[in-house]
């Protein structure tokens, strides 16, 4: 039999404890957060710890410091250029002037048309001639139809290239004919891995719907897309209406907050992040910043 000496013990459950100490402590993560009227579908100008409620695998996180987002937001705007989208290109032209107006410095942003195959009219940037330049590139292209999947999954490979904490895809659909040679799941699978929030304004006028597979795939994209990266879905019914809704998307971007909250450490990371608003009649939205350690 080994004898120790009982300091060696008494040292050796100290060191023990200690260890054990330190892997419960609490890792701080970011996300950031927008909040939302619900009334008037306006993003609020302030927030506080107190507004939300941030839960991981369903398990209530606290929720340590709260400031205005900084840094550079890029961010790809998807828009119907298909033959069937020509109606609606005077009211969609006027509501991408409105929503880079409403974006300000926010940015760099891209443009991208998705007729027949997604094209770039403006690269990133944040020059006013260069998108006002990008506008008028808006045009139907005829014989085309709508390729949205394929042009989220492009657009999230461009953007997981690029540094920072936080990207954005904002989509434009015209709910014209779905062409994409891709399934849903790929564009969603690196809509994810990109960490970008889908934001999308869709226009659902009554006899516009479709039912084939490629449609039910691209609205399986929209819905699962903005859940589970934290964006929000806004449905219009007349193409008029596309300013206003493309204005209160500006919003929700140009007034983000950054928000830092504490998960215990552990092994296995956990699957969902979820928050919502603590006052009824609010809505929060928002994701975990790209690129933190797991």
């Amino acid at each position: 039999m080994v004898h120790r000496p009982p300091r060696l013990i008494v040292g050796c459950l100290v060191a023990l404890l200690a260890g054990v100490s330190l892997g419960a402590q609490a890792r701080e993560r970011v996300a950031y957060i927008s909040l939302v009227d619900r009334a008037t579908g306006m993003a609020r100008d302030t927030l506080t710890a107190a507004d939300i409620v941030i839960r991981e695998d369903k398990v209530t996180r606290e929720v340590l410091r709260v400031t205005p987002a900084t840094g550079p937001l890029p961010i790809a705007v998807l828009v119907d250029t298909s033959a069937q989208a020509e109606p609606t290109i005077p009211d969609v032209r006027n509501a991408l002037t409105a929503f880079f107006a409403a974006l300000g410095d926010t940015g760099p942003v891209a443009l991208i048309g998705y007729g027949e195959r997604p094209t770039v009219l403006t690269n990133y940037t944040n020059t006013p001639a260069a998108l006002a330049a990008g506008i008028g590139r808006v045009f139907a292209r005829p014989g085309t139809g709508a390729t949205v999947m394929e042009a989220v999954f492009e657009a999230a490979g461009g953007l997981a290239t690029r540094e920072g904490e936080r990207a954005a895809i904002v989509v434009l659909s015209a709910t014209t004919p779905e062409q994409s040679n891709i399934h849903f799941t790929r564009a969603l699978s690196r809509l994810q891995s990109s960490g970008a929030t889908l934001h999308v304004v869709s226009l659902t006028a009554p006899g516009r719907a479709l039912f084939d597979d490629n449609a039910r795939q691209r609205d399986t994209l929209f819905d699962r897309g903005v859940r589970l990266t934290g964006g929000t879905r806004r449905d219009v019914v007349a193409s008029q209406a596309l300013p206003q809704a493309l204005t209160e998307v500006a919003r929700v971007l140009t007034h983000q907050f950054r928000v830092v909250y504490a998960r215990p450490q552990a092994l296995i990371p956990p699957d969902t992040f979820e928050v919502t608003a603590a006052t009824p009649g609010l809505i929060a939205s928002g994701g975990v910043a790209r690129g933190q350690p797991q």
